[in-house]
């Protein structure tokens, strides 16, 4: 049976819970609560879904009990600790990745006193995208998007799409985007509309409604986070929960 709403997952690391007191802790979820999220979210007869595998339920091209699954980063544990527990309930997910970080760490966060975690090489998202995965683009450097010109908000958007496609072989190619840190103006959207994205995801709080879902280049998600129960997880997809949360960023979650 269809739901009103689509909600899309928002995850970074999936992997085993570092220390008490580590930075931004709250954003890595251990492998066990992983699979219990799918297994919830699976037995309440949801089927996970990619954001390209997602886009006609977007557009109303198709109904069912969906849900969006992403990745934020490229984190190296993507591939490692979820995309097992992924093929277990035959689900697809998108992993956004960085494209001038690919097989490098999570440079971005080192001033935050962020542990630096692997990124996936080329040959590790190729990997994932013969699992049957997709890769998106989060942008060349993982960067705040509405600090810059329009000049280089369409070198982030645009040429990290074409570098990304130049170094997996995906079918049809790069076509969906994050924005970092959930940091965008109107000069960004219309960017990642002119670089030929078919979705673009934010931090804001919230699910797509199937009746309006609003523009494909602004899109909510669900935020998952260590402590998500699968109760909680419950919750968030089936009630207007997120979608009364506002614009909470993911960087305030508690570590």
């Amino acid at each position: 049976m269809a739901i009103d709403h689509i909600p899309i997952l928002m995850y970074h690391q999936v992997d085993a819970t570092p220390p008490k007191g580590t930075r931004m802790r709250g954003l890595v979820v251990s492998p066990g609560s992983f699979y219990r999220h799918m297994a919830t979210l699976w037995a309440l007869g949801f089927t996970g879904l990619s954001m390209k595998d997602l886009l006609p339920y977007l557009k109303g091209e198709k109904t069912g009990r969906v849900f969006g699954i992403t990745f934020d980063d490229g984190y190296e544990n993507n591939l490692r600790c979820a995309l097992p527990v992924l093929q277990r309930f035959g689900f697809t997910a998108t992993c956004y990745a960085v494209a001038n970080q690919v097989g490098q760490r999570n440079q971005w966060d080192l001033e935050r006193g962020v542990p630096q975690v692997p990124l996936m090489t080329v040959e590790q998202m190729q990997a994932w995208v013969d699992a049957g995965q997709e890769i998106g683009s989060h942008t060349l450097s993982h960067c705040f998007l509405g600090g810059l010109d329009v000049a280089q908000q369409r070198q982030e958007i645009a040429d990290s799409r074409a570098a990304l496609e130049g170094m997996v072989r995906q079918s049809g190619g790069v076509r969906n985007f994050c924005y970092p840190y959930g940091s965008l103006d109107a000069q960004s959207v219309a960017c990642a509309r002119e670089a030929g994205y078919d979705t673009a995801t934010t931090t804001v709080r919230g699910r797509v409604a199937r009746t309006a879902p609003g523009d494909l280049m602004l899109l909510p998600r669900v935020l998952v986070s260590r402590t998500t129960t699968c109760v909680h997880l419950a919750l968030k997809c089936l009630s207007a929960y997120e979608d009364r949360r506002g614009r909470a960023h993911p960087l305030e979650v508690a570590a």
